[in-house]
């Protein structure tokens, strides 16, 4: 283990999965919200087209994503974020996780928005306020408590799906992970170690942390 260690970037490579999950998460998290405001908006057809992109992006495969915002974004609409073609291949890896996992984050936050009496919602219509107003100021900062742990579950399962990533030539774990098998096929079990230690690193400490927010915030009924 030592061995492939100093031989290959096995480190730099986690690093940019971790890269990859932070500005996805980001993403995700805005693009998911506002989907999810969607779902629960008082006009049917806003409801549909939020009702309409969560259905089609859970059930669009995550690399076929990832290349369309490659192909399609970069390759054909000629947009650049960045002059580098390797920090382009990242930002476009981001995007297409985002796209992906806004979805997922819609549906968390609905399982949130369940959690919110009814009433919660009519008392601040019955005050005067909006549908946004209620949305910002009542309803969705009880969702986001209500809805920590299946959040938690989506920001394990996008540090995971980063590794599609490599779908954009992003070099990241799972493309040293296939060098590392090309070059030292003996080292089978070290490789299978290495990487899967490398994310169990990674990801544990998110279980712990969202488990316990998920305790310590939850809303008292």
């Amino acid at each position: 283990m030592g061995e492939l260690l100093a031989t290959y970037n096995v480190w730099g490579a986690f690093w940019v999965n971790i890269e990859l999950t932070f500005f996805s998460a980001i993403g995700a998290l805005i693009l998911g919200t506002f989907v999810a405001i969607l779902r629960i908006a008082p006009s049917a057809p806003l409801r549909a087209a939020g009702t309409a992109y969560g259905n089609i992006v859970r059930n669009t495969p995550l690399t076929l994503i990832i290349l369309g915002c490659w192909l399609v974004l970069w390759g054909q609409l000629g947009v650049n974020v960045s002059k580098d073609l390797k920090t382009n291949n990242f930002w476009m890896a981001v995007i297409g996780l985002s796209v992906y996992t806004a979805a997922f984050v819609c549906e968390s936050l609905r399982s949130g928005f369940n959690t919110v009496p009814v009433g919660q919602a009519e008392a601040a219509r019955s005050i005067g306020l909006d549908f946004r107003q209620t949305v910002s100021l009542v309803v969705l900062p009880q969702a986001f408590r209500g809805a920590i742990a299946p959040l938690g579950n989506t920001l394990i399962a996008l540090t995971k799906n980063s590794t599609v990533a490599a779908a954009a030539s992003v070099l990241q774990a799972s493309t040293v992970m296939q060098q590392m098998i090309e070059f030292s096929p003996d080292q089978g079990l070290a490789i299978f170690m290495v990487i899967a230690l490398g994310f169990v690193i990674i990801v544990f400490p998110m279980g712990v942390i969202f488990t316990y927010l998920s305790k310590r915030l939850k809303v008292a009924r």
